[in-house]
């Protein structure tokens, strides 16, 4: 079911934090609990709210975070030289570069929401607790909710910046805008903090206008995810199991059906952001013609199905077939209704196993039997004309899946002490099963060696989980970064000749350096960007 209710955050955010840096407002004078937090409904609005912010183009809305976990490693590039991606994709960031925000994307942009983020949750929780006109049960429920996503957001903070400022109050913004960096141990142990509280007291699964809330269950997977950082393999693996074992998710039997957009709650979705069609959102302000519509390049700032399907223009491959190909989409009500600005790299087209049934799906490089000139990833694509028009997308933004959990248990069996790669194997078997039709195919990489099961898993990792924010993540917490950027050839830049050894990290940006210059203090270098 499609929610309204998520976009409430154009209208409540404002009361929140409207301006262009979250520390241009004092928090406690613009919400006084008289005039909001006066029932359950207000508290459920705020975090509507909250959750609107989480779909801004700078972190879950078009490219978003994907920027940092995908690009710039051996799965994704863009079809031609573009600015958003340029920074990370070849390696050119520098902090006044951090600070140039393209269609609300940029380092500054995704720095400033995820704190929007934290201002605004630490605030309900403030207002929430101990309020005489909520119940304790939807208190609790509330507060949890506020809890995982101060997680969630701290979590990207930490990897995305390591040191950063950390509170959880509502403070006064002259407090705010003082803070100097805490240690990244300091912040994930209260990270851990609030997703235990998360998952104690969240349900299994939220439904009807509450299914994009995240559950139990998402705060359950980061948990084990930095379980997994720390190398704490043996917890890491008893968290993997109780997601396995106890939550309501199961695999599908068809990779494909993972991402059929008319059953966007399917099992396997551990979570996902609602979006919907025809909805004014965050990019869309100042927008709006004479009579009052939008222009028709404008939806509901949910962009990333566009960044991932084709743009007519670049295609087809031979233009003698354009007229064929216009004919096929027409036939089929589709349309290329994309950029183009999210396709297979060189790299991952070339070594994805030809006869691996996840292939069709991560490498499309035909339609309807036309050569195209880009491998695309269409497991992203929705071309419908009429439910999917572009940059009007209402297919949700998938966050957390059960397959990355089966990958994540097979590497904590196969790292911790006494683990066995055979047992390993045993997590993922349902996954290569799916993927291949021999049995014997799927079982190539079973009773390997540690290490070589080791690599089989950063292989595996790549192939189901293309395109879903995890593998420059996955390479950077594996130490493997440099090794595969170096023996990388894109199809424009060149980011084996510029990568550095600080670019596992982003600068804090510029601007916020000249707001808070105790952002220094305890790193001058600014993760060695000076």
């Amino acid at each position: 079911m499609k929610t309204k209710y998520i976009y409430l955050y154009v209208a409540i955010t404002i009361a929140f934090f409207s301006c262009e840096s979250f520390l241009e407002e004092d928090p406690k004078a613009v919400i006084a609990p008289e005039t909001f937090f006066a029932s359950e409904n207000d508290a459920r609005q705020a975090m509507n709210g909250v959750y609107g912010i989480l779909k801004n183009n700078s972190i879950y809305g078009q490219v978003g975070l994907d920027v940092f976990y995908d690009n710039g490693a051996d799965i994704i590039e863009p079809n031609r030289a573009a600015n958003i991606f340029e920074p990370i994709g070849n390696y050119s960031m520098n902090e006044a570069i951090a600070d140039v925000s393209v269609q609300k994307m940029s380092v500054s942009d995704t720095w400033k929401d995820l704190y929007r983020v934290i201002n605004n949750v630490n605030i309900v929780i403030d207002r929430v607790t101990d309020n005489e006109a909520i119940t304790p049960a939807s208190q609790l429920d509330i507060i949890a909710d506020a809890r995982f996503v101060r997680a969630l957001s701290y979590w990207h903070i930490t990897n995305l910046w390591g040191d950063a400022p950390y509170y959880t109050e509502a403070l006064e913004i002259d407090e705010v805008k003082v803070l100097g960096r805490t240690d990244e141990a300091i912040i994930i142990s209260g990270v851990l903090d609030d997703l235990q509280f998360a998952q104690a007291n969240l349900q299994d699964a939220y439904t009807g206008d509450n299914s994009g809330r995240a559950s139990k269950w998402a705060a359950a997977i980061i948990e084990a995810k930095i379980l997994m950082q720390q190398e704490q393999w043996q917890l890491g693996l008893d968290k993997c199991i109780e997601i396995i074992n106890q939550s309501p998710h199961a695999l599908l039997s068809n990779y494909a059906d993972v991402f059929d957009p008319k059953n966007e709650y399917n099992s396997e979705i551990i979570w996902s952001l609602d979006f919907a069609k025809d909805i004014r959102g965050q990019f869309e302000e100042g927008t709006v013609r004479d009579d009052g519509s939008l222009p028709a390049v404008f939806g509901n700032g949910n962009w990333r199905p566009s960044m991932f399907s084709p743009r007519l223009r670049d295609e087809p491959a031979n233009n003698d077939d354009s007229d064929a190909l216009k004919a096929a989409l027409a036939a089929n009500n589709e349309a290329f209704n994309g950029t183009g600005l999210q396709v297979a790299s060189k790299d991952f087209a070339e070594k994805f196993p030809a006869n691996d049934l996840r292939r069709a799906l991560n490498i499309q490089d035909t339609y309807a039997g036309i050569q195209l000139n880009f491998p695309y990833m269409s497991k992203f694509w929705n071309l419908d004309v009429n439910d999917s028009p572009r940059f009007n997308h209402s297919d949700n933004r998938l966050v957390f899946r059960l397959a990355d959990v089966h990958l994540m248990a097979a590497e904590c069996e196969n790292e911790r002490p006494g683990g066995s790669p055979i047992v390993a194997y045993s997590y993922i078997k349902d996954l290569r099963e799916r993927a291949y039709t021999s049995i014997v195919d799927a079982e190539i990489i079973k009773g390997l060696s540690q290490q070589a099961f080791r690599e089989a898993i950063y292989d595996e990792r790549k192939w189901e989980l293309a395109g879903e924010a995890h593998r420059r993540y996955d390479l950077i917490r594996w130490g493997i970064l440099f090794d595969v950027v170096e023996n990388l050839e894109y199809r424009f830049w060149d980011p084996s000749a510029n990568i550095k050894s600080w670019h596992v990290k982003l600068p804090i940006p510029l601007q916020e350096l000249q707001t808070n210059p105790n952002l220094l203090q305890s790193d001058p270098t600014n993760n060695g960007y000076r």
